[in-house]
């Protein structure tokens, strides 16, 4: 297999299909959110396909690739608010970890590892300009009834705009460690690691991005 290659294509291929499967968050349901595709595969069958991918094995990467790339795709889109630069981050993701197969021993879960290389990605990305955000970053509200008004509509769709904005004013690291975990439901020490900082630091930029959450939001309460 020529050198990134085969792993390029599946990650782009696997992309470009993945908006049936990307998981929307409604309600409170984060689990369902947090592991998306993944979440079916237990993580003695992921380590079991990994090793074999770390043994040139193209066939059982390209499963991975295609369980995991909805979960991911998801995660890049709201860290970094633009669809194309999520795919191209995840594909990026993807054919690094290719090349880095021989370094996984399985003391973490393959997901996680691939959720730290897609996070970093995405944060690399982010400290060269200034975060952006869009509605896909954001929990999406429970669908209105029938019997909503338009007035009751518009106005949710004002508040929604107001958090893309309060959430664009995040530090990479701040947005990162909220969307990992309040989106994603990873844990503080599966974040601390995706991000690179203690997990003391992780529950400090969570408790002060939750803190001015509320204030900045507290006229939609």
């Amino acid at each position: 297999m020529a050198e990134g290659a085969e792993p390029q294509g599946t990650a782009r291929a696997a992309a470009r299909t993945a908006d049936s499967g990307v998981p929307r968050r409604g309600g409170t349901d984060r689990t369902a959110d947090a592991r998306g595709a993944g979440a079916a595969a237990a993580p003695s069958e992921d380590a079991l396909l990994a090793a074999r991918a770390g043994e040139g094995d193209e066939r059982a990467f390209e499963t991975l690739v295609r369980r995991h790339t909805p979960v991911l795709l998801s995660l890049a889109h709201r860290l970094l608010g633009s669809r194309s630069d999520a795919e191209d981050a995840v594909q990026e993701a993807f054919v690094s970890a290719w090349r880095r197969l021989p370094e996984f021993r399985g003391d973490a879960a393959f997901l996680t590892w691939m959720y730290r290389i897609v996070t970093n990605r995405c944060l690399n990305q982010l400290r060269s300009r200034r975060p952006t955000a869009d509605l896909d970053s954001v929990p999406e509200p429970v669908a209105p009834d029938h019997q909503s008004s338009p007035s009751r509509a518009a106005e949710t769709q004002a508040a929604l705009h107001s958090l893309s904005r309060v959430l664009a004013d995040l530090t990479p690291e701040q947005r990162a460690c909220w969307v990992l975990r309040e989106l994603h439901g990873l844990s503080y020490e599966e974040i601390a690691k995706a991000v690179g900082i203690s997990h003391q630091a992780v529950r400090g930029r969570i408790f002060r991005v939750r803190r001015y959450l509320t204030e900045a939001m507290s006229a939609w309460r």
